[in-house]
């Protein structure tokens, strides 16, 4: 998968992922009430809203990003409806030919990792049937717990061709209380990077680059400079640019000199493009999903300058 994902950005000559991450309020009052008249002001109606919206985004965007990450919490908080169209939204984008990257950053115990691994990434059994349930290509996992919670998704990517994302070094402004701490000589990210570095040594692509791919944080540039000499067959997913504050240039330290090695998230900053004063001018509500088009040719365009 990891091959398939940087065949996607070389065709759009793009490296981005435009995480859809949905809010009530970033949706359209049209596509909001065209919801509730089908299924009320209730949770069913909000996740209805959801599907809708993420449609129209993928309809504007899917010949020009190659990747998508929805946010499973978005969708989670609205129970089996919410669950539902986040399955929706994922078969619509594959439908499109996009890769999924789920956002679902899981972390526990061997025999619990079987059972995420094997409903996000694998297959679930039941009696001598198999099904496919979120099918995502990515999935994003935290490593707290150790290789053992890590473990039980690699024989999964291996045998469904599939692909990894593990927290390294975060883009949240406090993920220095724990990651910048010294271990030994060196930070814990720069040792958690190690770690993922060598558990993917196993899981090569033809591209050169492993299944096991790391989530390093745009806002940390110099640690993220750091982590790609460390790193130098790891696929970075950056979060972190654009309404998080990092700046293209932040970020040029993530990529190799082969003008691959990452993949670089922006949500809300695309899928709420219309709503901000740059797009205001030129898109209404109406025209939503072509704001976030526009939006998603700008970063383009400003991911490449530095590269």
């Amino acid at each position: 998968m990891i091959d398939q994902l940087i065949k996607k950005i070389n065709e759009t000559q793009n490296p981005t992922v435009v995480g859809l991450d949905p809010r009530l309020d970033y949706i359209p009052e049209y596509i909001r009430e065209k919801a509730y008249d089908a299924y009320g002001k209730t949770l069913s109606g909000a996740a209805y809203a959801f599907l809708l919206f993420n449609k129209a985004i993928i309809d504007e965007i899917y010949d020009i990003v190659p990747a998508v990450k929805p946010q499973v919490a978005m969708y989670e908080q609205y129970g089996a409806a919410g669950m539902q169209a986040y399955i929706d939204t994922i078969a619509y984008s594959k439908e499109k030919g996009m890769v999924v990257i789920g956002d679902i950053k899981r972390s526990d115990i061997a025999s619990t990792a079987e059972s995420y691994s094997d409903g996000h990434i694998g297959r679930v059994l039941v009696e001598e049937n198999q099904f496919e349930v979120y099918k995502e290509d990515f999935i994003t996992l935290n490593p707290y717990l150790g290789y053992d919670s890590i473990e039980p998704y690699m024989s999964n990517c291996e045998a469904y061709d599939k692909g990894l994302f593990v927290l390294v070094k975060t883009s949240n402004p406090n993920s220095g209380e724990i990651q910048d701490i010294m271990v030994g000589s060196e930070h814990l990210y720069e040792y958690m990077g190690g770690l993922v570095s060598k558990w993917g040594e196993a899981y090569m692509g033809q591209s050169g680059y492993s299944r096991i791919g790391a989530v390093v944080g745009a806002t940390h540039s110099k640690q993220g400079q750091v982590l790609r000499g460390i790193m130098p067959k790891t696929y970075f997913l950056v979060p972190g640019y654009g309404a998080q504050g990092a700046t293209a240039e932040d970020l040029a330290g993530c990529f190799n000199k082969d003008g691959l090695g990452a993949i670089v998230n922006s949500s809300r900053g695309i899928i709420a493009a219309y709503q901000k004063p740059a797009y205001k001018k030129d898109f209404d509500a109406k025209d939503f999903a072509k704001a976030s088009r526009q939006a998603a040719l700008d970063m383009k365009a400003d991911l490449n300058r530095v590269l």
